[in-house]
């Protein structure tokens, strides 16, 4: 076999998601495999360079896992012409820049999201990168988990008939701070730091709905910030300036509606931290992370309402599970082989930059929502 070599510039590693999903169970892992079969008897072999501000946790992180390659200074590893790729896993009122600043330099870009802070700049990233011909995407990972590709093989199979509705709840309790250790960054809650589960999650239900259902033409959003304030990662008490709380309606291509509950003060009664309920005239179907269950129209009980009397039927029983049939890689790993494979090979590609764009654009607009107290339509965005 031979080896072909592509060297990956990756920025904000030193982060959780960019440690483990991005390096750890992504480039490594890929690496762990003896690299990416292209074909024809050719391996494409990630090189990666590690990125960040702190030369010590970057040098601690590359002796870890055996890296040669390191570096605090962007500017120069983006000169480098040995570079091919510029990855992006920093916190998101930095990507833009750094985004740019890679395109300028003719680098392949994927990167996380949001792209940008606002939608003038995501749609900036997007033209800049078609005028510049670089190889450019987004990371949409959840398309690639194995309950919303069982999810996506039920829609392809015809199973549901006609899509009336989805019913999203995705969420979990984030601690405070101060009697029990928040588990996410204090950043997350201060909107002048590009914090709020707005523009943290709305970019995910954006491609999420648009790849398995339809396009979003409509948003209606009510936003809230239910814990006034937390405290940091020193203790500190803060202001917590963004929203932690969105609930939202969405109408989409073909008439289906889809409500979507995301909320960092929900305690958690169900099986997965998100859950898809998605309701057919020929069948539903509820679909988490891993796991997926159906009801066909065939199977479907006839319950009738009686509040007079306890009941008696178990409905989660009532449920069939959705067999695995394939074995499902990493969804942080299998994006990324597709996107090298586009990279090296051409093959087709829709997560694009203009992709990244309408997360952004669909979280301007249930903020504006929801400021404004109406439903918004959502216009179709042009390359």
């Amino acid at each position: 076999m031979r080896r072909k070599t592509v060297r990956i510039a990756m920025n904000g590693v030193t982060g959780r998601m960019g440690h483990r999903q991005h390096l750890v169970r992504s480039i490594l892992a890929i690496r762990e495999q003896g690299g990416l079969d292209l074909g024809g008897g050719v391996v494409l072999w990630p090189e990666p360079v590690l990125v960040g501000r702190r030369a010590h946790v970057l040098k601690d992180l590359a002796e870890r896992h055996g890296l040669e390659h390191w570096t605090t200074d962007l500017d120069a590893v983006l000169a480098d012409p040995a570079t091919d790729v510029y990855f992006d896993a920093q916190v998101s009122s930095a990507r833009e820049t750094a985004v740019q600043r890679a395109i300028a330099a003719g680098k392949h870009v994927y990167c996380e999201k949001p792209t940008a802070t606002g939608l003038g700049g995501a749609l900036e990233l997007a033209r800049l990168a078609a005028r510049a011909g670089i190889k450019h995407g987004v990371v949409q990972d959840k398309l690639f988990l194995p309950g919303l590709l069982k999810l996506k093989r039920l829609i392809d199979g015809g199973f549901f008939g006609r899509i009336l509705s989805v019913r999203g709840e995705f969420g979990y309790w984030v601690f405070e701070g101060g009697w029990q250790e928040a588990q996410r960054p204090s950043w997350n809650y201060r909107a002048e730091d590009g914090g709020g589960i707005v523009r943290d999650m709305f970019p995910h239900w954006e491609y999420v709905l648009h790849g398995l259902f339809g396009a979003i033409r409509t948003v209606q959003a009510h936003v809230t910030t239910h814990i006034p304030a937390r405290r940091d990662e020193e203790g500190r008490l803060y202001a917590a300036t963004a929203d932690d709380a969105a609930y939202a309606i969405f109408q989409l291509d073909g008439g289906a509606v889809a409500q979507i509950n995301s909320s960092w003060t929900v305690r958690v009664n169900r099986d997965e931290l998100v859950e898809f309920q998605v309701d057919g005239t020929e069948g539903s179907a509820v679909a988490g992370l891993r796991n997926c269950r159906v009801q066909h129209r065939c199977t479907t009980p006839k319950p009738v309402w009686n509040p007079d009397l306890p009941a008696t039927e178990r409905f989660r029983e009532q449920w069939q599970e959705v067999p695995d049939n394939a074995d499902f890689d990493n969804a942080f790993k299998a994006q990324w082989e597709l996107f090298l494979r586009h990279v090296a090979l051409d093959e087709p590609w829709s997560q694009d930059l203009l992709a990244g764009a309408r997360g952004v654009q669909l979280a301007e607009l249930g903020l504006r929502s929801a400021a404004e107290g109406r439903r918004l339509d959502v216009p179709e965005l042009k390359p």
